[in-house]
């Protein structure tokens, strides 16, 4: 399937938020305390509003059917990842985890990554942690992560050293 992630539209607010709105409120069947999201999640003047600041993202498929957003801002080398959401009819199927490398690869000259999510949800803390984003810090009510451009690298870097020195005993990296 040949996915899409592009700056979205106020034509695409209407369809965004739908999806957003579906999307947290879905949280309440894993642990959120009841339905709800992060400011703005259902209403169409703030997606509005975020893509006329070129703020506003989508994840589309071939045939323009919008999987998911993504709110982000970027600050010179740093970039915050606002949110993301993807339409729970699709959810399990790897679009979350795609739009994020498709995020990494539209901002190559980040140096860092940041985001937060709730401490309550296990399964985006999960999902960031499995995406080599790293604890910055931690509050009652969230988690705030980063990740350094070079962390990509380090954990390849580690991945192939460990094969080397599992396959070929004597090989041997210059460390880093």
């Amino acid at each position: 399937m040949n996915l899409r992630f592009m700056k979205a539209g106020t034509s695409d607010a209407l369809v965004l938020n739908s999806i957003s709105k579906q999307a947290f409120d879905s949280d309440a069947e894993v642990g959120a305390a009841s339905r709800g999201g992060p400011p703005g999640y259902q209403s169409v003047s703030f997606h509005v509003k975020m893509a006329r600041m070129n703020h506003l993202f989508k994840l589309a498929d071939e045939n323009g059917v919008i999987l998911g957003g993504a709110i982000l801002f970027r600050q010179g080398d740093t970039l915050n990842i606002g949110r993301i959401f993807i339409d729970p009819q699709h959810f399990r199927k790897g679009y979350g985890i795609i739009m994020m490398q498709k995020i990494e690869a539209l901002f190559p000259d980040v140096k860092v990554s940041t985001l937060d999510t709730p401490a309550w949800n296990t399964r985006t803390n999960a999902f960031y942690n499995r995406l080599g984003y790293s604890e910055a810090k931690r509050d009652s009510d969230f988690v705030y992560y980063t990740k350094k451009r070079w962390q990509c690298n380090q954990k390849l870097y580690r991945s192939i050293k460990n094969l080397a020195s599992s396959t070929f005993p004597s090989f041997s990296v210059l460390t880093i």
